[in-house]
């Protein structure tokens, strides 16, 4: 956050990504049409800290993401974004609970998620201090009461936390950061069995594969991994997915699955209180 503090508001970001001066860019052999899509993100990233263009700047983004090809760097560089983005997420706490959230904030919300899916440890290590893992916590047990979508992107930001050390360190440090994590990954396994999806399965799926890469959480999932990813129940959703198919192979071999226990609230988790 220092850094971006520390940022001056003339979002010039040419040099910081070793791109060339734009005032000749054919004759450096950059595309002309590279530059006026580096000068697009730019505007479109400056209008995220003006409330009145946001909603607009964060549609235009999400759906263009792909396109600019800096997009990560400029987010986090440029002064006050991030902290846009936050706080355009943070908005919506008071329509979760009961679940009031209108289509407008669902789109909303989805495509300040969608912006802050960057793999880069700075960025992990500082959404780690806020509030991004409860918020997507509660997003992903609420999902099926607000948006798919917005369900679906929480847990892709989950996944990402996860796959970087870093992420996946603090989660595991403390039984109670592991069980609210597999608590909901667990209640939403149970809800993808009453309504098959394929897609947000697959996630889950990732998610318990990555803890699984912790040795005390590898012990623990052994007596709380849900039934339903030990036996046969998803074995339709997941014909065509041979992806998806090998994490659960995997994930089921690193646990060491023997038998199905019954599945209790803690169980298994009790251990990781003794360092």
């Amino acid at each position: 956050m220092k850094q971006m503090m520390n940022m001056p508001q003339n979002l010039s970001m040419n040099a910081p990504f070793g791109l060339p001066s734009t005032s000749n860019p054919t004759s450096a052999g950059v595309p002309a049409t590279k530059d006026r899509k580096m000068a697009s993100a730019e505007h479109l990233v400056l209008e995220l800290s003006n409330p009145d263009l946001r909603e607009n700047a964060l549609l235009e983004l999400s759906k263009k993401r792909e396109l600019f090809q800096d997009l990560a760097p400029l987010l986090w560089n440029s002064f006050g974004t991030i902290a846009a983005l936050l706080q355009e997420i943070v908005s919506i706490y008071p329509v979760l609970s009961p679940p009031n959230l209108t289509p407008t904030q669902s789109n909303r919300v989805c495509n300040a998620l969608a912006l802050l899916q960057v793999d880069d440890t700075e960025v992990i290590s500082f959404l780690l201090s806020t509030e991004i893992i409860p918020l997507c916590l509660r997003t992903m047990e609420m999902g099926s009461e607000l948006s798919k979508t917005v369900e679906f992107v929480a847990t892709f930001i989950v996944q990402k936390i996860l796959l970087d050390d870093v992420g996946l360190d603090y989660i595991c440090t403390t039984a109670e950061r592991f069980f609210a994590v597999g608590r909901v990954l667990g209640n939403m396994v149970a809800a993808i069995a009453e309504q098959p999806s394929s897609r947000l399965l697959k996630h889950i799926i990732r998610c318990y594969l990555r803890l699984s890469d912790n040795p005390r959480a590898c012990d623990a999932l052994r007596s709380c991994l849900p039934d339903m990813l030990r036996d046969a129940t998803f074995s339709t959703c997941l014909r065509e997915d041979q992806t998806t198919r090998r994490w659960l192979q995997q994930l089921l071999h690193n646990v060491g699955v023997s038998r199905v226990p019954t599945l209790q609230a803690g169980a298994g988790f009790d251990h990781m209180l003794v360092s």
